[in-house]
């Protein structure tokens, strides 16, 4: 019914796509080197973001309770965080992919790391390590304004570009 090199490029192209997906993860959200046994990439290192969204708290996830959102694989540390994640993930997704908000007022994308964060006006705000977010704790509102400005500049941008 359908030509031989029709097939061959129709799988070729699910091949391609299949691979990309990942990749386009990888530079859209801040994600973990290499991929869980799903195939994504894992976001937040493990750690459960309802937790550390809601109570700035670092509780370690776990591979058997995954939610998979938009590629990217989030472990949770119980049913109901996971619940809570699924009935309205933006709700605790952190800001800029997970990236770190000082680097992204600055036009980068750098490692946001779980234990530097802050919860502002129900938003949590990932930063790379304790000096980043000492500076960014002189002037949290500039930071985020200028991430925010930022932002939708660098969003699709690969990583190693900016």
């Amino acid at each position: 019914m359908y030509s031989k090199p029709l097939t061959n490029l129709f799988l070729a192209m699910s091949v391609a796509w299949a691979i990309a997906t990942p990749a386009m993860a990888e530079d859209e959200y801040n994600v973990t080197n290499g991929f869980t046994i799903d195939g994504v990439p894992l976001a937040l290192r493990g750690v459960d973001p309802v937790a550390l969204s809601t109570l700035n708290a670092v509780a370690s996830g776990a591979a058997t309770r995954t939610v998979i959102h938009d590629g990217v694989a989030y472990y949770f540390s119980s049913e109901t965080t996971a619940a809570m994640f699924e009935a309205d993930p933006g709700k605790y997704l952190p800001q800029y992919g997970g990236f770190c908000a000082f680097a992204v007022a600055l036009g980068k994308k750098l490692d946001g790391d779980p234990r530097y964060a802050d919860i502002v006006d129900g938003k949590l705000y990932l930063f790379v390590n304790a000096a980043v977010f000492a500076k960014y704790k002189e002037d949290p509102e500039g930071t985020i304004s200028k991430a925010e400005e930022i932002w939708p500049t660098i969003h699709h941008a690969a990583v190693g570009s900016l």
